[in-house]
């Protein structure tokens, strides 16, 4: 978390708002002492739609190999 002292804050609160919106918290001091912090917004996740998911890999072709045995195909042939 970055700390800022508070004058500093008045100055700049256009691009801290801009670190907070890109996922930082902020504390803002007053004489050395913590006196506020700023964070994102957490906003609700919607519910998963497991009929929706489930008709969606429904649909997938199915795969002739796992993971592993693929991606260990393609480190072995030198394609990545």
């Amino acid at each position: 978390m970055k700390s800022i002292a508070f004058a500093e804050a008045k100055a700049r609160l256009s691009e801290l708002v801009d670190d907070v919106e890109a996922g930082e918290s902020i504390r803002i001091t007053r004489h050395g002492k913590a006196v506020a912090e700023i964070h994102p917004i957490r906003t609700e996740r919607e519910p998963i739609d497991f009929a929706a998911l489930k008709k969606m890999t429904d649909a997938m072709t199915p795969q002739d190999e796992d993971g592993g045995t693929f991606m260990r195909r393609l480190r072995d042939e030198e394609r990545y």
